[in-house]
């Protein structure tokens, strides 16, 4: 990790949603947690639990029910002027999951790429504008001759490729990547995770990663951070979680990673996780606690010993 330095703070975030007259549904569950500049902090889960949702909501596409996003100490979600979103949002970005959906098909790569620089003003003229497209084309691995073609005319690593373009051309400081490579062949989602990691050592930028591959996130990231159904359930540095899964849904993810070795995968037992094993007292606080230096798992006070125990042991 570069530095210490908080850029976002992200305080019991609340995100819910009415279903109908009498549902509602906690898609984001009063979650804590600090992005720290220059990092890669994962954001794992199964489909549902509410990742993506949370992404959506720090970058003020949903605004949040409760709890509070702060962006270098200025809240996300409180009264601000147009001016003062539209600065927010350049320092912000976000690379979507679908390749295929996120680009407009009516319009030519250029124009997709160029729709945030025009917005902010960034380029002088026409010829400037252009340079600027062809530059990102080439930072993202691609020819200044795509410039003039249309999103079916590429593959859908190219196309992720472009919209990884489109997000660095307002030179943003943070960038969420919501699940960027689970539409890709497994072939070309490692070219593009390689790619991100090259483009935040050059750019210095900061990276909240979605997904809900363990083993890519891991790779990627500096910190792992572990979602159930709108709660964190776990946080510690990606190669601690790896060693030290300590809740229990995070050792059945772990449990479900398959690996390249036949032996392993004939004796590899799957975790089932029981939410029931949790069984807490009336008016016990459960939370997020540190069982570790920089560990935390959301527990009781009681499981918190049973944890320590566990990492210890």
């Amino acid at each position: 990790m570069a530095t210490k330095e908080k850029l976002i703070e992200v305080k019991h975030l609340k995100q819910y949603f009415n279903v109908g007259k009498a549902n509602e549904v906690r898609a984001v569950d009063d979650i804590t947690f600090d992005i720290y500049k220059g990092e890669t902090l994962g954001l794992v889960g199964e489909s549902g639990c509410g990742k993506s949702t949370t992404g959506r909501t720090i970058i003020r596409l949903y605004n949040a029910t409760a709890g509070e996003v702060l962006y270098e100490g200025k809240n996300v979600h409180g009264k601000m002027s147009k001016n003062e979103l539209k600065q927010l949002r350049q320092k912000m970005q976000m690379i979507f999951q679908d390749p295929y959906a996120s680009l407009n098909p009516r319009l030519k790569v250029a124009d997709i790429i160029a729709e945030g620089i025009d917005i902010h003003g960034l380029a002088k003229s026409k010829e400037e504008r252009m340079n600027r497209v062809y530059e990102l084309l080439e930072t993202v691995g691609l020819n200044k001759e795509h410039a003039n073609r249309y999103p079916h005319e590429f593959s859908g690593g190219q196309r992720q490729r472009i919209g990884i373009a489109r997000a660095l051309a307002v030179n943003p400081e943070f960038i969420i990547a919501d699940e960027p490579i689970s539409a890709l062949d497994v072939s070309i989602q490692a070219q593009v995770v390689n790619l991100l990691k090259k483009l935040q050592k050059e750019h210095n930028l900061t990276y909240l990663f979605i997904a809900h591959d363990l083993s890519m996130v891991k790779y990627i990231s500096d910190r792992i951070g572990v979602m159930y159904f709108g709660k964190l359930v776990e946080l510690a540095d990606a190669d601690d979680l790896y060693n030290h899964p300590l809740h229990p849904y995070t050792q059945s993810l772990l449990s479900a990673i398959p690996l390249p070795d036949p032996d392993y995968e004939r004796t590899r037992k799957r975790k089932i996780y029981d939410p029931s094993v949790h069984q807490y007292r009336a008016g016990e606080e459960v939370k997020m606690r540190e069982v570790a230096p920089n560990h935390f798992v959301y527990c009781s006070e009681r499981e918190l010993e049973q944890y320590k125990k566990a990492y210890n042991g």
